[in-house]
């Protein structure tokens, strides 16, 4: 397959600006930029499918850019039903950093930031040299600024556009980038860069986006529980990581490997063949746990991931470290323990059993453990033995019922 036929069979082109493009993905040497506002001091994983398929234009011979956009960070992308709030300079700054630092780790990506060719623009400048460009009518026939129409955008939401307009001129100009990618939702924001590389140089330029990753109901690849999945692993784990991947439904995966893994299109038809003939081992989400875990943080990382995760379904929880625990059960109810504590008193003590009585069924019903180990004895008491590392115990009541007891 040419670059073009590979990246429409994985499903990750959803349009391009002219067929002109085609020719010139296939033969590699173009400039790209894709961007991202410093919203965060991390990516997360929705930045990670996007951002594969540079890694995927880079591997072909094309040169990727990574816009951070100090400037635009500032205004705020409009969203479809309301306004971002504001975020300071400051914190734009620090986020600017940990984005830089981490695309050029992960990604091996070059990265600019758009504050350093706007930020010495003044207001009449702006007006004369790129707002003039700008029918208002053609602002207000892109998809972001109609949906806000009923509601109300604000003249610097508004704006927004003509700043990633003049990004696109800036680096088409200064460092001959002649595309940018983006996901779908981008769409108007890049056809306008296009429109003013060619209203004020009369040169061409391109746009290509890809569908935004979801799952089966529409929602974006990568929320779980109204937040994020960090690429940072001091933010998400890799084991968490784990966890979402795995857990991930049947029907969408075969397409996530196609989009999220550089895996070959033999590779994943094999994948597919035994997922299928047994979906219950989950042979496709291994897959893919695999490849990305092992692209963003390391083998070493997603071998750790697979064995904490084995480790926690087995019951072997000793194997775990103590920082583990701590980390990947912090929201769980926690009690206070120490040697020498009598297990039916720390049940009650701790609020796992609302009475002694219960503590005693519980205890003698087969339906505690502590690390793992099943404990039926109403005599048993805490030793060094049933704390990790000195620090922590994991106590389990029932199947799912998990509580964290912390040596203070």
């Amino acid at each position: 397959m040419t670059l073009y036929e590979e990246l429409k069979w994985r499903g990750l082109i959803q349009d391009i600006s002219s067929p002109e493009l085609i020719d010139k993905l296939n033969e590699g040497g173009l400039t790209f930029y894709i961007g991202t506002d410093p919203t965060a001091d991390s990516m997360h994983i929705g930045h990670y499918s996007s951002f594969l398929i540079s890694k995927r234009l880079a591997r072909a011979g094309h040169h990727p850019l990574l816009l951070v956009g100090g400037a635009t960070g500032l205004i705020g992308d409009p969203k479809p039903t309301a306004e971002r709030p504001m975020i300071s300079k400051e914190e734009v700054e620090h986020n600017f950093k940990g984005l830089k630092k981490q695309a050029e780790d992960i990604f091996g990506f070059e990265v600019v930031n758009n504050y350093d060719w706007t930020k010495d623009i003044n207001v009449i400048d702006f007006l004369r040299d790129y707002g003039k460009y700008f029918n208002v009518n053609y602002m207000l026939a892109k998809d972001k600024v109609k949906s806000r129409l009923e509601t109300g955008i604000t003249y610097a939401e508004f704006s927004y556009m003509i700043l990633q307009a003049l990004d696109f001129l800036y680096l088409y100009e200064n460092r001959d980038c002649v595309l940018q990618v983006a996901g779908s939702d981008q769409w108007g924001n890049i056809t306008s860069g296009i429109e003013l590389i060619r209203k004020k140089l009369d040169k061409e330029a391109y746009g290509m986006v890809m569908p935004l990753v979801t799952d089966s109901q529409g929602k974006k690849f990568g929320k779980t529980e109204g937040n994020a999945l960090w690429l940072d692993k001091n933010k998400t784990s890799s084991y968490e990581m784990y966890q979402y991947l795995i857990n991930l439904e049947d029907s969408m995966i075969i397409q996530y490997l196609k989009m999220l893994t550089f895996l070959t299109k033999d590779e994943i038809e094999n994948i597919e063949n035994e997922h299928l003939a047994c979906p219950e081992k989950r042979i496709g989400q291994k897959a893919l746990a695999k490849e990305i875990i092992t692209d963003l943080h390391g083998a070493e990382e997603y071998e750790k991931a697979v064995k904490q995760a084995e480790a926690l379904f087995s019951g072997n929880v000793k194997d775990l470290s103590s920082e583990f625990i701590l980390n990947e059960f912090k929201d769980v109810n926690h009690f206070s323990v120490k040697e020498g504590d009598l297990l039916l008193d720390l049940l009650v003590n701790g609020k796992v059993c609302s009475s002694k009585r219960e503590a005693r069924e519980m205890i003698t019903g087969n339906a505690i453990s502590i690390n793992g180990d099943k404990f039926t004895d109403l005599e048993k008491v805490i030793s060094s033995e049933d704390l990790i590392d000195g620090k922590v115990m994991l106590l389990k009541k029932g199947k799912k019922n998990y509580f964290l007891g912390i040596n203070e």
